[in-house]
């Protein structure tokens, strides 16, 4: 049997055309929305001077940032690839700029409007062939809202031998030229959404929904066309629902939705329930049937009420799911928040899609569970199983709101003691111990029950360890952090060789500079020592001269989890971590109300972020323009970027290099722009 992260590399392994055709022969790629164009020249100055030249045209009603501005909004900036065959004579000029109060950032700030020059002299330092390379970062604004900032690399090429000088950088009014570039990039952006939805596919609220669909369409099984003309409007249905709600949320609401959907204690609850009904229903105490008005309407009109049935599904299907999906859902949603449409549609079209697929192929195929020998109970044994399995999962997301408003109802110890009883009640069922309303006897165990039921029973026992602080880490993503539980073995010990330590002078850890914020509801795992608020981080990080290690995770993050028992835990990543780093975490869900004073106006959306959550989540889109979580950041003490920012990966050797290289940039001086 597969495990279950074979299981999740297997599905991110596939690829494939699907329906390419449709998006091809449609408008969808239509060029994105660029309002300022940049082109780029030269000019020779003497034998061994030139003078690099960029010019920007902006669009009426659009104005482009100088490079003497506050840190609010992102500054105009030229990033030069460093090469020693040439050097910089000055920094780059720009002409005059317009001095005036912007009503985004609420403050004067100097911009551009219809076009801006800006101009860098170099030095050439040898006469054999000099490429410059670099970027142009900026942002651009009208009166209303902003779009994300952007990059727009050059490149001149210079051979004194020739007497040439040549721009190997495309001129943007050339528009073909640009618009097959952002073809490209929204093809590639179609398909890591695509990978995405299959990935989603084994997220716990969305597994357990497969079976449901097959039982559902059962019922059509003997008519295959109607079963088939269903099942199409079905997977139909998912896309048009996650491609129009996700977009329309997009525009109106913001990425923070996804979050509320995903951590608020309102639809968490809803869901935990929704999946209890399920359960219950499958052990047989109530059918699941639709309201009696629906009912006879279909009925009156059989194909109008399959088609209802199937879209009620469907809808069914994506309001269960998003609370799973949402921190996925929720990247592609930060690209519309801040101006761009097609992109997220797009993305979301990629998602849907794929997220789909499985759904529609047992939909479209009830009758494979119909082939099976129908003599006996074993379908409803197939059932009781299920509602198991939706009894266990649905604790997810009381856990979930558990965390985030730090209720205590389900600590780690109680959170396994429920599985515990739940797989083990599921075990003696399979061995015929127990009989439900709906069940035949069980004259014998058959072998599939027994192998399920060995199955079973091994998985309680791996996780009764657990009860005293084992680390299971096969179930990290699922079950509440170790902070959480009361008795921990692991952690005794390791606050006794703290404490010995300490005493011998033999720890290499600094004391921490004061007291973290939040720490008596907020926890770093392995025993790790650190902050939870940003601006206290920053400054212990500039009082102690460390850089600065950022954690944007969550209560309700998955991979979060998984990356802190699978990657932190390892002894390399680990030491690196308590004894070079200043690590903090912020928590982009945490729904603790923060004080008045430490309210704050999101330069992002404008609204006033009065919690914990809100603020570090407003932090994480503002300056790095996602809301994907584990997201993780290396700093120096003046809050510039060591690394380009690392996602969620489980290969230990990957994050200690990382690690190791923004070691090696802080000691060099060196920073990075992000590349968005």
């Amino acid at each position: 049997m597969m495990t279950f992260k074979e299981q999740k590399a297997k599905f991110k392994s596939l690829t494939g055309l699907f329906i390419l055709g449709i998006l091809f022969s449609s408008n969808l790629f239509a060029q994105v929305y660029t309002p300022v164009l940049w082109q780029m020249s030269s000019k020779q100055i003497n034998d061994t001077e030139v003078e690099l030249i960029f010019k920007a045209s902006i669009e009426e009603h659009w104005h482009l940032y100088s490079q003497d501005i506050p840190m609010a909004p992102p500054a105009t900036t030229f990033n030069f690839d460093v090469n020693a065959d040439f050097e910089r004579v000055g920094e780059v000029t720009e002409t005059e700029s317009i001095s005036e109060y912007d009503p985004n950032f609420e403050m004067i700030l100097k911009y551009f409007s219809n076009e801006a020059t800006f101009t860098q002299k170099i030095k050439l330092l040898t006469s054999d062939r000099i490429e410059i390379k670099g970027f142009i970062n900026f942002m651009s604004c009208d009166d209303t809202q902003c779009l994300p900032p952007d990059d727009k690399e050059f490149s001149f090429v210079f051979n004194e031998a020739e007497n040439a000088i040549s721009n190997l950088d495309p001129v943007d009014v050339d528009n073909s030229t640009t618009e097959n570039s952002e073809k490209k990039t929204l093809i590639g952006f179609f398909f890591l959404a695509f990978l995405f939805g299959l990935a989603a596919i084994l997220t716990p609220c969305v597994f357990p929904m497969i079976p449901m669909t097959v039982s559902f369409f059962m019922k059509d099984s003997e008519n295959k066309t109607r079963g088939r003309v269903n099942a199409t409007v079905y997977g139909l249905s998912i896309i048009a629902i996650y491609v129009f709600i996700g977009s329309v949320l997009a525009v109106v609401a913001g990425p923070g939705i996804a979050n509320w959907l995903s951590t608020h204690w309102l639809p968490n609850l809803m869901f935990f329930f929704i999946f209890m009904i399920f359960a219950a229903s499958f052990f047989g105490m109530f059918e699941i049937v639709m309201p009696h008005w629906l009912v006879n309407k279909s009925t009156a009109n059989e194909d109008r009420g399959g088609i209802i049935g199937s879209v009620f599904m469907a809808f069914t299907l994506v309001l269960v799911s998003f609370s799973c999906t949402g921190p996925i859902v929720g990247t592609i949603l930060v690209e519309s928040a801040g101006g761009q449409i097609l992109k997220p549609i797009i993305g979301m079209l990629g998602f849907s899609l794929a997220f789909a697929l499985p759904f529609t192929l047992f939909a479209f195929f009830p009758q494979w569970l119909n082939k099976l020998p129908k003599s006996g109970g074993w379908l409803n044994s197939v059932k009781v199983v299920l509602g198991f399995l939706e009894l266990a999962l649905g604790l997810k997301f009381l856990s979930i709101a558990d965390q985030t408003y730090h209720w205590g109802l389900l600590d780690r110890e109680i959170y396994l003691a429920l599985w515990i009883v739940i797989f083990a009640l599921m075990g003696i069922y399979l061995l015929g111990k127990i009989k439900f309303a709906h069940d035949d006897d069980v004259p014998f165990v058959s072998v599939p029950r027994l192998m399920l039921s060995i199955a079973t029973f091994t998985f309680v026992v791996y996780m009764i360890p657990g009860l005293w602080g084992a680390p299971l880490k096969a179930l990290s993503g699922y079950i509440p952090p170790m902070h959480t539980q009361d008795f921990d073995i692991n952690k005794s010990i390791r606050d006794n060789i703290k404490t010995a330590s300490f005493s011998a002078a033999s720890n290499n850890q600094e004391v921490l500079c004061e007291t973290p914020k939040y720490h008596d509801f907020l926890h770093l795992p392995h025993g790790l020592e650190g902050y939870f608020d940003y601006e206290q981080a920053l400054a212990c990080a500039k009082e102690q001269n460390k850089p600065l290690f950022i954690d944007f995770t969550g209560h309700g993050c998955v991979n979060c989890r998984e990356m802190e028992a699978n990657v932190w835990a390892d002894p390399k990543v680990l030491s690196r971590l308590k004894n070079n780093f200043i690590v903090t975490a912020l928590y982009v869900d945490d729904k603790t109300k923060l004080i008045e004073s430490e309210w704050i106006t999101s330069e992002y959306d404008g609204k006033i972020k009065k919690t914990v959550g809100k603020k570090f989540a407003d932090f994480q889109i503002s300056k790095f323009n996602t809301n994907a979580q584990p997201f993780y950041v290396l700093l120096n003490p003046d809050g510039e970027m060591l690394m380009q920012p690392k996602a969620y990966d489980l290969n230990i050797d990957n994050f200690v290099q990382f690690l190791d290289n923004g070691i090696e940039n802080f000691k060099a001086g060196k920073t990075v722009q992000l590349i968005r």
